[in-house]
């Protein structure tokens, strides 16, 4: 969502009619950057620090709501880089680590949808320079290669925690014990579902490590490890809070339609950027399945091949008012 409603509407959301929760926790996704339109009480932001009221009241709305019903969140911030705004996420990241966000996450522009959108050279915005400017905000190096989801031209995260001002990760990938440590994890607790009643989880728990006794020295002392990249006096002043950063990448649609019905007729192509793109097509780790067919799309194929045309049809499905007559393909 944008996250532009009120705390009537979000309490809508939570609870039903007779005020009671419908949920334990809400997971909830606000995107926010200058490139926006029409947000209420900032038509056309000037720049994203303006944004940064708009930011702290998204969060303070859950907060309210989990002091008042007992629900608690897990918020996620979205923003979309161009080059107007590439020099802006270092501070949005400074700003904005201590509102309430868990994640942060961050998709340079890509081109897909309506064209008159684009008016400048968005293949400027690499994912290398997007998380460079990430990497300045948090003022840390941020670890990305330790848990690869999809391509890695495509998905970048690092799981850490703020401990006062400076993020500290889980994990260092350049400590050979920490990559034991990740590949304990999955050998042991991997496939685990956490999402259950604390008892069950506890059960699971006891379970897997009385079948990998080993992996309790290693969590201790990986805990030990994270105590002194932290710092113990810190961590005593200022506690630790988990903050994900992350990066998703997406495609032009010139490149993806392209390479798409190559794949779909089993060819490769001989084109660099086009094989590049069916790489990463293939390995796609988010892919969503067709309403109609239910065959499972990648995400860029539906938005940079298949929206444009169901958007045609819906154009004439539902004819919009000839006053906003415009441009057909959005994204």
């Amino acid at each position: 969502s944008h996250g532009d409603f009120d705390y009537d509407y979000l309490l809508r959301l939570a609870t039903d009619s007779e005020g009671r929760p419908r949920f334990h926790t809400l997971s909830f996704a606000g995107h926010f950057d200058s490139m926006m339109l029409g947000r209420r009480g900032i038509k056309k932001a000037r720049s994203e620090a303006e944004l940064h009221p708009y930011r702290r009241r998204f969060c303070e709305m859950f907060e309210r709501l989990e002091r008042e019903t007992g629900i608690t969140h897990y918020l996620a911030h979205n923003m979309t880089v161009t080059p107007g705004n590439l020099d802006q996420v270092a501070e949005v990241v400074a700003s904005c680590h201590d509102m309430g966000f868990r994640m942060f996450s961050f998709q340079p522009a890509a081109f897909i949808g309506n064209q008159s959108r684009w008016k400048h050279e968005y293949r400027e915005v690499t994912d290398d320079a997007v998380w460079a400017e990430v990497e300045r905000g948090a003022g840390s190096r941020l670890p990305f290669r330790l848990f690869q989801q999809g391509d890695e031209r495509c998905n970048r995260s690092a799981y850490g925690a703020y401990v006062g001002e400076r993020w500290v990760p889980l994990l260092d990938d350049r400590v050979p014990a920490d990559l034991r440590v990740r590949d304990l994890f999955f050998s042991t607790l991997g496939g685990m579902d956490f999402d259950a009643p604390p008892a069950v989880v506890a059960a699971r728990l006891a379970r897997a490590l009385a079948d990998e006794p080993a992996a309790v020295p290693a969590a201790l002392r990986w805990a030990g490890r994270f105590v002194r990249r932290a710092g113990a006096a810190n961590l005593r002043r200022h506690g630790a809070r988990a903050l994900t950063f992350v990066m998703h990448n997406f495609m032009d649609a010139a490149d993806v339609k392209p390479a798409w019905e190559l794949l779909k007729r089993g060819e490769v192509s001989d084109e660099p950027r086009i094989r590049a793109t069916q790489e990463r097509l293939e390995a796609c780790s988010y892919h969503m399945a067709h309403p109609e067919t239910g065959e499972l799309v990648p995400a860029c194929a539906q938005h940079g091949v298949l929206d444009p045309q169901e958007n045609l049809e819906l154009k004439e499905l539902l004819p919009m008012a000839p006053a906003s007559a415009g441009p057909a393909v959005t994204a």
